[in-house]
């Protein structure tokens, strides 16, 4: 699995967020997630403030956009805190995952406890940017 960086859709990214724990690249519709290895991916300590800048440079509360979650590195997901999303009126458009491995898959199945509609799986970014731009977004 490669990163944004590395491909060229990197070009298209209107806005590149670098964090201690992840970089977001966020294009026309959608937006990217990558996690550095090892984080214990938190609301109270991640999400909330990726939610926040996003929400800030864009102007929406996610009902628009797409989230596609780069596994490109090990990382666990506090799949409970899904709940404090949805709790703090924000929403997404579509869900997806891109995980080529056993652990990131079985994280997905957790996380499916939580999310309010289907996650969508994809073994390459590109195959999750292509359905995106395709308008195949799982509607939430």
């Amino acid at each position: 699995m490669i990163s944004v960086k590395q491909t060229d859709l990197y070009s298209e990214v209107l806005k590149e967020l670098n964090y201690s724990f992840g970089d977001i690249f966020i294009f026309d519709g959608f937006i990217v997630s990558e996690i550095n290895q090892g984080v214990n991916f938190s609301w109270n300590n991640h999400a909330k403030q990726i939610v926040d800048d996003v929400s800030c440079f864009l102007g929406t509360d996610g009902r628009d956009l797409i989230y596609i979650s780069n596994r490109i590195n090990p990382y666990a997901v506090v799949a409970m805190d899904w709940l404090k999303f949805f709790k703090n009126h924000y929403y997404l458009k579509g869900y997806y995952v891109v995980s080529d491995n056993k652990f990131g898959i079985m994280n997905l199945m957790v996380e499916e406890l939580f999310f309010r509609n289907k996650i969508k799986n994809f073994n390459s970014i590109y195959s999750a940017v292509n359905w995106t731009k395709k308008g195949s977004a799982i509607v939430a």
